[in-house]
C-alpha cells in the first residue's frame, strides 16, 4: 500500500468521525439549553469539524472520480466552516455582552438605547449567517453533483443534496437580510444538516469499500 493510499484511508476515517461529531453538535446547539462554557466549546468546535469532515468526504468521492466539482465543494465547505465559526463567536460575544449591560442598567432610557444598539449590531451576525449559507449551499450542491454516479451514494443522495442546496440558497437570497423563517419560508439549514448526517453514516458504511479500492 502506497503512502498516498494510506493518507486517503486516514482522511476518510477522520472525516467520518468529525462528520458524525458535527452532526450531533448541530442539533444540540439548536435545541438543548447549555451552560455558557459548554455552549462556547460546541460553538467553536462545529465549524472546524465540518471543514475537516468535508475534506474526508472529498477523499472518499475522489476514489471513484477526481474532478473539479469535488474540489469546488471541499473548498466552499472549508470556507463555510470558517464563516460559521466567525458567526457563532460574534453572535455569542454580542449576546453575552448585551445581556450583561442590560442586567446592570438602571435607567429605562439607557435600556432602550442598549436594545436599539443590540438590534443594529445583530445585523452583523445576520450578514455572516447569509455568507455561511451561501458557501455551504455551493459546497452541498457540488458534493451532490459528485454523488450522482458514485457507487456508494448514487442519485438519491446526490439529487437530495442538490435540491436542498438550491432551496437553501434561494430562500436566503429571497428574504435577505432576514432569515427565511422570519419571512414565512422554511429554514433549510436543519434539512441540510440531516443530509450531511446521512452522508456521514453512509461514509462510515463505505470505509471497507474505500479500503478495497485503495488496496494497491
Amino acid at each position: 500500500m502506497s503512502n498516498e493510499s494510506a493518507t486517503i484511508r486516514e482522511w476518510i476515517k477522520v472525516g467520518v468521525i468529525t462528520g458524525l461529531a458535527a452532526s450531533i453538535i448541530y442539533p444540540v446547539m439548536i435545541f438543548v439549553p447549555l451552560p455558557k462554557a459548554v455552549a462556547v466549546v460546541l460553538l467553536c468546535s462545529f465549524g472546524p469539524l465540518l471543514s475537516i469532515a468535508c475534506v474526508g468526504l472529498y477523499h472518499l468521492l475522489k476514489i471513484h472520480r477526481a474532478g473539479i466539482k469535488a474540489q469546488i465543494a471541499v473548498v466552499s465547505n472549508i470556507i463555510a466552516g470558517t464563516l460559521v465559526t466567525i458567526m457563532f463567536i460574534v453572535q455569542t460575544a454580542v449576546n453575552f455582552s448585551m445581556e450583561k449591560y442590560l442586567a446592570t442598567a438602571t435607567d429605562a432610557s439607557i435600556k432602550d438605547s442598549l436594545n436599539m444598539i443590540w438590534k443594529v449590531v445583530d445585523k452583523v451576525q445576520l450578514g455572516l449567517d447569509i455568507s455561511w449559507d451561501v458557501y455551504i449551499a455551493i459546497g452541498t450542491f457540488f458534493f451532490g453533483m459528485c454523488m450522482m454516479d458514485h457507487p456508494r451514494f448514487g442519485k438519491t443522495f446526490g439529487s437530495v443534496g442538490v435540491l436542498f442546496a438550491l432551496l437553501l440558497l434561494a430562500f436566503n437570497l429571497a428574504t435577505f437580510p432576514l432569515p427565511p423563517a422570519n419571512n414565512g419560508l422554511v429554514d433549510m439549514g436543519p434539512f441540510v444538516g440531516l443530509w450531511y448526517a446521512a452522508v456521514s453514516v453512509q461514509a462510515l458504511r463505505s470505509i471497507k469499500w474505500a479500503h478495497e479500492q485503495t488496496a494497491n
